[in-house]
């Protein structure tokens, strides 16, 4: 129906999460009718993130790219955060969600995701092994389990506390409580409510 290169806009476009066909119609269209300069900006925006930035070594946030030794993102950079206390969650965005509380200060892990079989997603597709090294080797004395309270997030949870349970160390396991909407996503719960939901976390059996 288009000419070849709008079409196949659209079709990159509708790769995209969350972006079905007439999303990425109006996309692409929007794009066509804008100023050369302003589609300057977003190409070079998106050209700059994939060469810029990378996983972090220690914890997988979002770090700025740096040499062959690979780069922490700033929390594990900064040497005021608590590094007896950490923090597990999904994904980097939850990471987000929990620092606008301006409650925790200690650093995070991110799993990568969480256990799907149904999607395809396994324990050995997580960051689970890395997890377990972190442990033992910084020192750490509390794990905070922050998945999102939905099948998969619990699930998650789950697998993570009894690995951890099978180490050699005396830690103390905590979890936010239900008290986040069941099936939603941390990212998009309020800051009262995270920062409620980890001055509340319990110790999990």
């Amino acid at each position: 129906m288009y000419a070849p290169p709008v079409q196949e806009l659209i079709d990159e476009l509708g790769r995209l999460p969350g972006i079905g066909p007439k999303s990425a119609q109006r996309i692409a269209f929007h794009i066509l009718k804008s100023p050369p300069e302003d589609v300057a900006r977003l190409a070079g925006a998106i050209g700059s993130v994939k060469s810029r930035v990378t996983w972090c070594k220690r914890c997988f946030n979002f770090a700025e790219a740096a040499g062959e030794e690979g780069a922490e993102c700033e929390i594990c950079a900064n040497p005021r955060r608590d590094h007896s206390v950490l923090c597990v969650v999904e994904e980097p965005r939850h990471i987000v969600a929990i620092e606008k509380s301006g409650l925790f200060k200690g650093r995070y892990h991110v799993l990568m995701g969480a256990l799907s079989p149904i999607d395809g997603v396994f324990a050995d597709q997580l960051r689970i092994k890395e997890l377990l090294q972190r442990i033992e080797v910084e020192g750490v004395q509390e794990v905070i389990l922050c998945t999102d309270p939905d099948q998969e997030g619990s699930a998650t949870a789950m697998y993570v506390r009894d690995r951890l349970r099978e180490l050699p160390v005396d830690l103390k396991l905590t979890q936010i409580p239900v008290g986040l909407p069941v099936g939603s996503e941390l990212e998009f719960a309020d800051e009262l409510t995270l920062a409620r939901a980890l001055t509340d976390r319990r110790e999990v059996s």
